[in-house]
């Protein structure tokens, strides 16, 4: 039996690094300057990527969104500086190498969204960042390494309500993560709600008065996806270049006029 693991796992590890490759036709334009996104993060942030690898072609397709990864900005003195002395500030599920700290510029130079919770106290953020830091080291789900690649090699047409569906289909193994699932579980773990269903039940007063009560209930973690985040009434977007004192008189246009060819 641990020689079938060992060998299910050296496949895994091979489809992640083939999984996690840049495909070579795909260009990504970062939309904020890295100063500027720098000085925007606030840490419990969940930034959106718009990715290049081989799986976030998958996920594009299976959530119909340009949002395939998702990271959160724990901020600084987590760990000790990298190699190069820039601090690892994002906490991420990465195909490869499971829960890690990267800095910032390994998203800074791409398509990036700031989804910011609303109304978190500094008591409710530090718990959000424990739950996941907590969890670095952990590895990313190999059965769900095995499904992406399946669908990538013998692609098929997947009805649009089985789409998120098929992004579940993890080993259900709790010590093992899936993409946005980790970030997905921290919130859950101090109640702030994504995409909560929502049932409206009638209540009587004691006067024998009927109103309808709105209550929440937590979807399970493995149903999110990145877009969520993005989608999510519960969460603010924020725009770096336009968050402290933009003029857009102030800006320099070129004087001729564009043409159709340009």
């Amino acid at each position: 039996m641990n020689i079938e693991k060992s060998f299910l796992r050296n496949i895994g590890h091979h489809l992640a690094k083939y999984l996690s490759q840049s495909r070579p036709d795909t260009v990504q334009i970062a939309t904020s300057p890295p100063e500027q996104l720098a000085a925007a993060l606030q840490r419990g942030d969940v930034l959106l990527v718009d990715g290049s690898s081989r799986v976030s072609g998958v996920i594009k397709y299976l959530t119909q969104s340009s949002w395939s990864h998702a990271a959160l900005y724990v901020g600084s003195g987590n760990t000790l500086k990298g190699d190069n002395q820039e601090e690892k500030v994002l906490l991420e599920a990465d195909i490869l190498e499971g829960v890690r700290l990267v800095p910032l510029s390994e998203y800074s130079a791409g398509h990036t969204r700031i989804c910011r919770p609303v109304g978190l106290s500094k008591d409710d953020i530090e718990q959000l960042i424990t739950y996941v830091v907590e969890r670095l080291g952990q590895q990313y789900d190999l059965k769900n390494i095995f499904d992406l690649a399946r669908y990538l090699v013998l692609p098929t047409p997947i009805p649009t309500r089985w789409r998120r569906k098929f992004l579940t289909l993890g080993s259900g193994d709790p010590t093992r993560a899936i993409c946005s699932s980790l970030i997905a579980q921290a919130f859950q773990s101090i109640r702030y709600p994504i995409l909560p269903d929502i049932d409206h039940r009638p209540t009587k007063d004691l006067q024998g008065r009927i109103s309808c009560q709105e209550t929440l209930s937590s979807r399970h973690h493995s149903l999110f996806v990145p877009r969520d985040f993005d989608v999510s009434p519960y969460f603010e977007i924020i725009k770096p270049a336009i968050r402290h004192d933009f003029d857009s008189k102030a800006l320099n246009w070129e004087l001729t006029p564009p043409t159709a060819e340009s």
